[in-house]
C-alpha cells in the first residue's frame, strides 16, 4: 500500500525523528543527499520538493540546471547509520515549470520508469522481475595514490593467502579456494548477517549470503526477484548498508569489479523474467531449456546489442580487467545452460513456470543501476519486437565450456568489447533501442559517452607499476 503524506508524518512522530534526508542519484550512480529538519518537513515539502543543481550531478541539460527533488514516501526508511534519528527519502528530480513541474528526462529513476511505461506499451508483459546478485570484497585495509612521485595502490585481508607467514592464528584461506568457506576462515560473517537483516528491515527481501571464490575477502549477498524499479532503488540501498556495515566492522567494502591482481572479479549478475497479468511470458514446456519463443528473442536482444549495452553495464576501465578468459568471466557472446562463461546462463535449478528466467553475466555494481537494468530492458524489448532468434544468428546454445575449445575453434565465436572505449564506441553507433519511446533522452547518451572518454582518457594518461615492471629497464 502506498504511504501518504500522513504516514511521513507519523513515522517521524513515532520514531522521534529530527532529520529528514533526501537521497538523490548522480550520472554515475551514487548517492547525492541534503537534509531538513523534521520540524520543516510538511505535505508542502512533498509537493514543491526540494531544489538542487543538475550540473553538479552531472546531468547536461538544455534547459535551466536549477531542479528540484520530489521525494517518494514509499521510499521512507529510518536510516540505520545516523546517531541522529534520521528519516531517508529518495524520489525523482522535476524540471521547474508553469503551471506544472516536468519529469528530468534524463533522470536515472524516471529512465526507469520511462522503460517500465515502455514495456507496457508495448502490450508484450506489464511487469519485469529482476535479481541482480552483489559480489564484492571486504579489505582490513585499503589505500592508493595519483600523484606525479607515487602511483600505487595496496588491499590487505587478514585472511588472505599472502598473510599465510605472518597471520598468527594461522586462520588462511589459500588462493581461489574461498567460496562457501565455513568458521573461523569466514572472517566475515557476523558483518554480512547484519547487512542482511537491515536489508530486510528496509524491505528488501533477501535470499542468502555466502562467501565467493576469491581468498582476498570477497563474499555475495543475493535477494530475492522484485519489481525492476524497486529493485534499482534496492541496489542504492544495498550497496550503501554493504559500505557503512563494513565501516562498522573495521573493514572497507568494495564493488571494484577486479580490485584484486590474479583473483576473481565481482561481477552484478542479473536475472529476469517479464509477467503479463501476473502470468510468466518466458515459461513453455516445449521450448529450449522450457522457455518460450519470447524469452529467446528477449536474449537474442541482449545479445545483439551487447557490446553497446556493455556501456552501461560495465561504464568503468577495470570493468574490463574482469571480463578476461578464466574465473568464470563471461567473454563470449552466446546463451546457454548451467553455464558460466557465456554472458547469458540459463539456471537449471528454475524449474517452476513463474521462476523461469536467464541471467546476462556480464554487469558489475560500478554501473548506474537505473542505466542498467532500463537499458537490460530496451534491449530485451527489441529482441522481441524483432524477433531476434539467438541460434539462428550463430549465438548457442552452448551447452559445454567454452574455455575448452581450441584456438581454432574460439576465433569463430564472438566476444565482448575489450574495453571502456570499444564499448562507448558501440554505444554511440547503436543506441536507437534505448531512445524508443524516448526512454533515454539523446543527450544524456551523448553526455554519458563524452564524460566518459574523458575519464578514459585521464586514466590512459597515468603510468601505471605494471608499465615500471615491463617497461623501466627497457
Amino acid at each position: 500500500m502506498s504511504k501518504t503524506v500522513q504516514d511521513i508524518l507519523d513515522m517521524i512522530a513515532e520514531n522521534g525523528i529530527q532529520m529528514v534526508d533526501f537521497k538523490m542519484v548522480d550520472i554515475n550512480g551514487a548517492y547525492r543527499h541534503v537534509s531538513i529538519p523534521a520540524k520543516n518537513f510538511s505535505a508542502e515539502t512533498m509537493k514543491n520538493g526540494i531544489g538542487f543543481d543538475a550540473s553538479n550531478y552531472g546531468y547536461a541539460v538544455v534547459e535551466k540546471s536549477d531542479m528540484v527533488f520530489i521525494p517518494d514516501p514509499d521510499t521512507a526508511v529510518i536510516d540505520p547509520f545516523c546517531a541522529i534519528p534520521t528519516l531517508s527519502m529518495t524520489g525523482n528530480a522535476m524540471i521547474i515549470d508553469y503551471p506544472e513541474n516536468r519529469p528530468l528526462a534524463q533522470y536515472p529513476r524516471n529512465i526507469v520508469k520511462a522503460a517500465e511505461q515502455y514495456m507496457k506499451d508495448t502490450g508484450v508483459a506489464d511487469t519485469m522481475l529482476i535479481l541482480p546478485e552483489f559480489e564484492f570484497y571486504l579489505f582490513d585495509n585499503a589505500g592508493w595514490e595519483v600523484a606525479p612521485h607515487h602511483v600505487g595502490a595496496t588491499v590487505d585481508a587478514e585472511q588472505a593467502h599472502w598473510n599465510s607467514y605472518d597471520q598468527g592464528q594461522g586462520v588462511i584461506v589459500p588462493k581461489q579456494k574461498n567460496y562457501h568457506i565455513a568458521k573461523p576462515f569466514d572472517t566475515s560473517y557476523e558483518a554480512r548477517s547484519e547487512m542482511c537483516l537491515m536489508m530486510e528491515d528496509m524491505g528488501i527481501k533477501i535470499n542468502y549470503h555466502h562467501p565467493e571464490v576469491s581468498a582476498s575477502g570477497q563474499y555475495e549477498i543475493e535477494p530475492q526477484l522484485d519489481k525492476m524499479s524497486k529493485l534499482a532503488d534496492d541496489t542504492m540501498m544495498i550497496k550503501y548498508i554493504i559500505r557503512n556495515v563494513a565501516l562498522k566492522y573495521g573493514k572497507s567494502a568494495t564493488f571494484m569489479p577486479k580490485p584484486v591482481y590474479g583473483e576473481a572479479g565481482s561481477g552484478m549478475h542479473v536475472h529476469m523474467l517479464l509477467l503479463k497479468d501476473g502470468q510468466p511470458v518466458f515459461s513453455d514446456d516445449e521450448g529450449y531449456a522450457h522457455l518460450s519463443k519470447e524469452a529467446h528473442w528477449f536474449m537474442g536482444g541482449l545479445l545483439k546489442h551487447i557490446h553497446s549495452l556493455c556501456a552501461l553495464t560495465n561504464p568503468s576501465t577495470n570493468s574490463f580487467k574482469r571480463l578476461v578468459p578464466g574465473f568464470e568471466a563471461p567473454v563470449t557472446v552466446g546463451y546457454a545452460t548451467s553455464n558460466r562463461s557465456a554472458v547469458i546462463r540459463i539456471p537449471a535449478y528454475a524449474k517452476k513456470p513463474e521462476l523461469r528466467r536467464f541471467e546476462l553475466r556480464n554487469p558489475d555494481a560500478t554501473c548506474n543501476p537505473y542505466f542498467c537494468y532500463a537499458a537490460i530492458l530496451m534491449a530485451g524489448l527489441d529482441g522481441i519486437k524483432n524477433q531476434i532468434d539467438p541460434h539462428e544468428n550463430g549465438w548457442g546454445p552452448y551447452d559445454f565450456n567454452l574455455f575448452h575449445l581450441s584456438d581454432e575453434e574460439k576465433k569463430k565465436l564472438q566476444g565482448l568489447p575489450t574495453s571502456l572505449e570499444e564499448a562507448l564506441d558501440a554505444l554511440e553507433n547503436d543506441h536507437d533501442y534505448l531512445t524508443a519511446g524516448g526512454v533515454f533522452p539523446e543527450e544524456l547518451l551523448t553526455n554519458f559517452i563524452a564524460t566518459k572518454r574523458a575519464e578514459c582518457r585521464r586514466i590512459a594518461s597515468i603510468p601505471t607499476p605494471a608499465e615500471f615492471d615491463a617497461y623501466y629497464n627497457m
